[in-house]
């Protein structure tokens, strides 16, 4: 059963977008419903004291953040227990402290598979690998589209022969956030791990980076068969804080506490580690899931998912349509990543303009913003090993154009991206910012 999303009703618990700005830059941060702004706000009027004392105040400050966020991320992840769940102030925090806990378990030449994503993910693994001396190796995009050098995308075949009897970690990302493109993540750790098996390998942990898949897709962490799984709240329509998914087995066998001897954290997870966010923000998480539910009168989260998913097809066909067009492709616009518009990619599109007329990713950005009612952004998004290793190169500090819509965009929003791009397309690579500016 599905059921089709009702974008006009969505985009009534975000008031921001009834100021008729489009924000088109999602992947970087989405808006937040006003019910989690009323939540946090609620919270730091009345209860906003220390947690864990006996006086009442206190007693329901506490069960607002130990309990209700930890069983509504569960619920998003569908991890089995609360005892699963951390808080911190982002993905990158979270990754850090996960990879310091592990450092007691790691050995010398044991070997890390990792993608060339978001920093987040991978730069806590190369630190970890730095210190316990184990050995790196990458899973790499590879190119899929014979006409489009830099159509690339992961794929799982180029993986198993990367697996060895010494692989102790698998690294990677659900979805990238520059390539829009979604990961079989079941199939590939079924794949993984029974190629781990057979040649050997004695202790694999897999970890899913799912900061910019959650916006998108239902994550299932059983499901999956992973252990280690993080996403940032401030992604899905909440406040600036990540979850990360510590598998119950794992915080027993690998994974060591990281706090003062006098914290009692290292049986009780999901509480708030020193130099994570403020109480009110791990409260105001709460609302997500009953927002992302009544996206649908089904009621479901499988529902829901699924109607956004639908709706951002419709997006994805529109702004693809355009950049993808033989007279944009002779302009010179190539899609960063694979062309298709499917259910295997987002509505996260990147592009470069090259050829004889090129013109700079800032240069395009720039327009917009002199023009002014749009949001978008360029760079390499902190996924500055994929960005390098694309053929031919680009500067990365240039890096691509990114336009990352989500369920609560229109096509009428998108129509209108397409405007601009189309004004700037047609202008000579030096003219585009002073031509911006002449319409203003």
């Amino acid at each position: 059963m599905s059921a089709r999303l009702d974008v006009t009703q969505a985009r009534l618990h975000f008031p921001a977008l009834n100021s008729g700005f489009i924000f088109a830059d999602n992947a970087g941060g989405s808006q937040c419903t006003k019910n989690i702004v009323d939540r946090i706000s609620d919270y730091l009027l009345n209860t906003n004291v220390q947690l864990g004392a006996g006086y009442s105040v206190s007693e329901k400050s506490t069960s607002r953040v130990m309990s209700e966020p930890a069983a509504n991320a569960c619920q998003l992840l569908n991890a089995k227990s609360p005892d699963e769940i951390v808080f911190n102030a982002s993905s990158t925090i979270n990754m850090e402290n996960l990879t310091r806990g592990l450092d007691n378990d790691i050995q010398p030449g044991d070997e890390f598979i990792l993608t060339g994503e978001h920093e987040a993910n991978v730069g806590p693994w190369k630190k970890l690998a730095a210190r316990r001396g184990a050995v790196l190796k990458y899973w790499k995009a590879t190119q899929t589209d014979r006409e489009n050098s830099y159509s690339v995308a992961l794929k799982a075949e180029n993986l198993l022969p990367l697996i060895s009897s010494k692989t102790r970690i698998i690294a990677f990302t659900a979805c990238s956030n520059i390539l829009g493109s979604v990961v079989p993540v079941k199939e590939v750790v079924k794949a993984a791990r029974a190629e781990a098996a057979a040649k050997g390998a004695k202790k694999v942990e897999i970890s899913v980076d799912c900061v910019a898949y959650a916006p998108h897709r239902l994550m299932d962490v059983q499901e999956w068969d992973i252990d280690f799984c993080v996403f940032s709240y401030y992604k899905v329509y909440g406040p600036h804080t990540s979850v990360l998914y510590v598998r119950s087995s794992v915080l027993e066998s690998s994974v060591s506490s990281i706090a003062h001897h006098f914290l009692d954290v290292a049986t009780k997870p999901y509480k708030l580690q020193p130099g994570g966010p403020g109480y009110e923000l791990v409260y105001g998480t709460t609302g997500v899931v009953p927002y992302l539910l009544s996206l649908t009168p089904i009621n479901t989260l499988k529902a829901s998912f699924q109607a956004i998913a639908l709706h951002e097809q419709e997006l994805l066909k529109v702004l693809m349509g355009f950049l993808t067009h033989p007279n944009q492709k002779a302009r010179g616009v190539r899609i960063v990543g694979e062309e298709a518009i499917n259910l295997w990619r987002v509505p996260t599109v990147c592009f470069v303009v090259v050829g004889q007329r090129p013109i700079k990713s800032k240069a395009i950005v720039d327009a917009f913003d002199l023009k002014g009612g749009v949001g978008i952004r360029y760079g390499h998004f902190y996924a500055y090993t994929l960005v390098a290793d694309l053929v031919p190169p680009i500067d990365p500090e240039d890096g691509v154009v990114r336009i990352s819509l989500v369920h609560y965009n229109t096509v009428e929003e998108v129509k209108k991206i397409i405007e601009n791009l189309q004004q700037i397309f047609v202008s000579p690579s030096g003219e585009v910012a002073i031509n911006a500016r002449s319409k203003l």
